[in-house]
């Protein structure tokens, strides 16, 4: 049994196509298909079964696909430990963002690539629930999200900063000269909001759950950009976490009261894989974020 069989294997228990399994391992499916077929000779048993219209993992393949796993690994662990022994800031550093970590992560990685140039670093924003998975999958070195509803065992979840969900308005809005807003206050105007499945957007159908009060929803987007441009040139509010608008031009975020507190929080967290080895690059990465300003900015705040 050899470690590239196991990553072939593993490879294509994911995709459950041998074309696209090929396809993403940069070989012939024919490799594939021989690769996998020697596996399961060595094995004395089938790891999928095959046929004209699918092919799906056997009783011994889902056996397998953890351990599999595990091995692969530890492999990868290894090498990124005997790597690190010669003391050398290189290779590449992979890190899963949501957007509203978005000006965090612009001041820290301009310091951090001046510093360390050698390093290859490699940001993928997407929402929160994509992220944590992909984490899981071995795709990221760490993800900075906010922290979910739901923990889970498999990550740690390390807290940076923590903020109330807010209600944001441009400069020009009526409600601008507000210090606070109300829940029932808000159902006077027309609100854009994040999608459901967004952080604060969870929290804050959470936290009106329990209210009879009717928001005037007119618009929803996943798209953030989009949403800030929407609200600089119209009257629409929008709920977000405070941390989301620093640094935008033209924008208010108004604190929303009545709310329990430790309901209505979030928190920003670095996330990382449990029981996972942990490169230099990232643990530099991770100390100079927490010495960046804007995080200590936020936890001032």
């Amino acid at each position: 049994m050899e470690l590239r069989q196991l990553k072939y294997f593993v490879q294509l228990s994911k995709t459950l196509n041998f074309s696209t399994a090929a396809r993403e391992l940069f070989i012939t499916q024919s490799t594939l298909s021989h690769q996998i077929l020697q596996l399961e000779n060595e094995l004395g048993q089938p790891l999928f079964h095959r046929n004209s219209h699918e092919v799906m993992l056997t009783e011994a393949g889902q056996t397998l696909l953890p351990l599999a796993q595990q091995t692969i690994n530890a492999a990868d662990n290894c090498l990124l430990r005997l790597d690190e022994l010669k003391n050398l800031m290189s290779g590449e550093l992979n890190i899963g963002v949501t957007f509203s970590f978005a000006c965090i992560m612009a001041e820290t990685l301009t310091a951090f690539l001046r510093q360390y140039p050698r390093v290859k670093v490699n940001v993928s924003q997407s929402n929160m629930a994509d992220l944590l998975k992909r984490l899981e999958n071995h795709e990221f070195d760490f993800v900075l999200a906010f922290k979910p509803l739901e923990s889970n065992p498999r990550i740690e979840s390390r807290v940076l900063f923590s903020h109330q969900l807010t209600a944001v308005v441009n400069d020009h809005h009526a409600l601008v000269s507000r210090t606070s807003l109300t829940l029932e206050e808000l159902q006077n105007y027309d609100l854009a909001l994040p999608l459901r499945g967004t952080r604060a957007r969870n929290i804050f159908e959470r936290v009106i759950a329990d209210t009879d009060y009717h928001y005037k929803v007119k618009v929803e987007m996943n798209y953030v950009y989009l949403l800030f441009r929407l609200l600089r040139e119209s009257n629409y509010v929008t709920i977000l976490s405070e941390s989301t608008v620093m640094g935008e031009d033209g924008l208010r975020a108004i604190p929303i009261t009545g709310l329990d507190t430790e309901e209505n929080l979030m928190y920003g967290c670095i996330h990382l894989l449990r029981n996972v080895f942990m490169k230099k690059s990232a643990q530099e990465f991770i100390r100079m974020l927490g010495e960046s300003t804007s995080v200590i900015r936020r936890t001032m705040g």
